[in-house]
């Protein structure tokens, strides 16, 4: 089963090709390489003045980085820079699977294992996210392991005797203190997460209430692990930031502020609406049963799961930025509900017929216990699956290997005009002669940090896009100094000034143009759709560019991400 789990894990995190989310590059990946390389960019929740993110979740990375570098490989072997830090989230990833079997085995029993493992492993969501460097993938497998350490028994236990339950349940009251570990590493990767273990860390207070020994061991053990984790936090970022810096406070008080909206806003359904059937797939009909199980059959440990589910769906529902890979936490335990429903259909198929019975004291065994139609629509997920790893959104990762081979050159300056964070950075180039400020830009998206009009704020992507040749034109010289000299002044930094000119600009109600300045790039990287656009291919080839590379579909994407990936360079074809 371990084998299993980490040879599948690690080949859906070698083997992915597209491109997700930006924030597995531009919170991960990018700040792990601009701390251990020297060179990389940050996005505007690491140069702020009160900084959102802590430099923990990234430094997962620096082994695969420090390993690459003493070996002399990320020199010789540029594309290893990929792929060495992905085979430290793919066996991240695999605690996942391999513990929620444990966790089945405690909250449901042995004879659910092997549906749950199934789920897990055939689960469309996870292989969309689960190995890839993203906060919620790692806190997903950190839940995962702190729920497979809760005291089910414990709290469960209908005995009122303090002695009784200490030496029925010995054991598992020996598992709270890492219990409390992995919850406490959960909530530093992604604050947000103390969310499932205020639930669950209440319900264990209120069943053991009476036990008042109890209560005092777990509340000293929970402020001891968790004042220490906080610590070395604070301690990391301070050493990071070269300040005194909490991020997990700015993390909270940011994100549950008007700001992030400015990345969407969905209405208050979304996660039950959209999220839920997105993360569950074809395994929702047997979660929704699973669930209608436990609440009619009283089945304390699994209801407590559901209310946990619901709980937290219900708190995040309450904020306005909504994103599917926020729940991801709770997929392992909605495979938990989708594993009893299972096995309660496949009894029923099998009544009658005692040599297929599966009853709740039944050990594990090596058959499957699912009926074969079930089999069917579970599977339908694979094809999905294959999909989204190899074939979805592969020009954003492409043109990143087509622009790494490119000859090294001091000529060479690219320019992304294209919706802010559409491809990784330095991480996937890792091209130091690229480093140098205005050698390499793309446009930005920084949200209104000071201001109150959040309605009416443009940032540099929404101008460029509200009429591109006119920004091509007013931000870029009229003709192509074909000696390619960085652009002076191409994306806004968000410090004091950036902060202090749109309270200006919000004062004067003018445009939300900060005076972006470009030289014209030797390489200019777009999506198909801005070819589309009136006045932009017959400017382009005035000015001397053609296409020189395509990758990704035409089809895929929406909007301004539609016609594939191109690369455009200025010369003679």
């Amino acid at each position: 089963m371990i084998p299993l789990s980490i040879y599948i894990r690690l080949a859906i995190a070698l083997f992915t090709q597209g491109f997700f989310q930006p924030d597995e590059y531009f919170q991960a990946l990018e700040p792990a390489h601009r701390f251990f390389f020297g060179y990389g960019h940050l996005t505007w929740e690491w140069v702020f003045a009160q900084p959102l993110r802590s430099l923990l979740y990234p430094a997962v990375n620096i082994p695969a980085y420090w390993i690459l570098k003493v070996l002399g490989l990320d020199s010789r072997y540029p594309v290893t820079v990929v792929f060495a830090p992905r085979v430290i989230h793919g066996l991240l990833a695999a605690l996942t699977d391999i513990f929620v079997c444990k966790l089945s085995s405690k909250v449901l029993d042995d004879a659910h294992v092997q549906p749950t493992y199934f789920l897990s492993l055939t689960s469309f969501f996870h292989a969309l996210s689960l190995s890839r460097s993203l906060s919620n993938s790692l806190e997903t497998s950190l839940t995962t392991v702190a729920l497979s350490h809760f005291p089910w028994d414990v709290v469960t236990s209908h005995s009122a005797s303090l002695q009784v339950t200490f030496v029925s349940v010995r054991n598992e009251i020996s598992l709270i203190p890492q219990c409390i570990v992995f919850a406490a590493l959960s909530c530093a990767v992604r604050p947000t997460n103390g969310i499932i273990w205020l639930y669950m860390f209440t319900i264990l207070s209120l069943r053991l209430r009476k036990n008042i020994d109890f209560i005092a061991s777990f509340f000293r053990d929970a402020a001891i692990i968790g004042f220490t984790v906080l610590a070395l936090v604070f301690a990391l970022d301070t050493a990071f930031y070269g300040r005194p810096t909490f991020t997990f406070w700015n993390f909270l008080r940011v994100n549950a502020s008007p700001v992030s909206s400015f990345y969407g806003s969905s209405p208050w359904h979304y996660y039950f609406s959209q999220a839920l059937p997105v993360l569950c797939t074809t395994s929702l009909p047997f979660v929704l049963h699973g669930c209608f199980l436990a609440v009619k059959k009283g089945e304390v440990k699994l209801t407590i799961i559901a209310g946990c589910i619901g709980w937290t769906m219900a708190i995040y529902s309450l904020l306005g930025h909504k994103e599917w890979r926020f729940l991801h936490p709770v997929l392992p335990m909605l495979h938990l509900l989708g594993a009893r429903s299972l096995l309660e259909l496949y009894n029923r198929s099998a009544e009658g017929d005692r040599s297929r019975q599966v009853s709740s004291r039944t050990k594990r065994s090596m058959k499957l216990s699912i009926r074969t139609r079930h089999l069917v629509l579970l599977l339908l997920s694979v094809p999905a699956s294959i999909y989204v790893i190899l074939f979805h959104c592969t020009g954003q990762i492409m043109v990143m290997s087509y622009l790494r081979n490119l000859p090294v050159d001091d000529s060479t300056t690219i320019g992304f005009l294209m919706p802010c964070h559409s491809t990784p950075w330095q991480a996937y180039l890792h091209r130091p002669d690229l480093a140098h400020p205005g050698k390499m830009w793309a446009l930005g998206c920084e949200p209104p940090l000071g201001i109150q009009d959040h309605a009416n704020y443009r940032d540099q992507t929404d101008v460029f896009f509200e009429s591109p040749v006119a920004y091509l034109q007013s931000h870029f010289p009229p003709r192509v100094n074909n000696s390619f000299p960085p652009s002076p002044s191409p994306i806004s930094v968000p410090d004091a000034s950036f902060v202090s000119s749109l309270a200006a600009i919000e004062l004067r109600g003018g445009l939300w143009d900060l005076g972006w300045r470009h030289e014209w790039p030797k390489y200019l990287v777009i999506f198909g759709a801005l070819l589309n656009e009136p006045g932009i291919l017959p400017l382009l080839q005035e000015r001397g560019y053609y296409e020189v590379w395509k990758g990704g579909w035409e089809w895929e994407g929406e909007g301004k991400r539609k016609g594939g990936v191109r690369v455009w360079h200025h010369g003679t074809s």
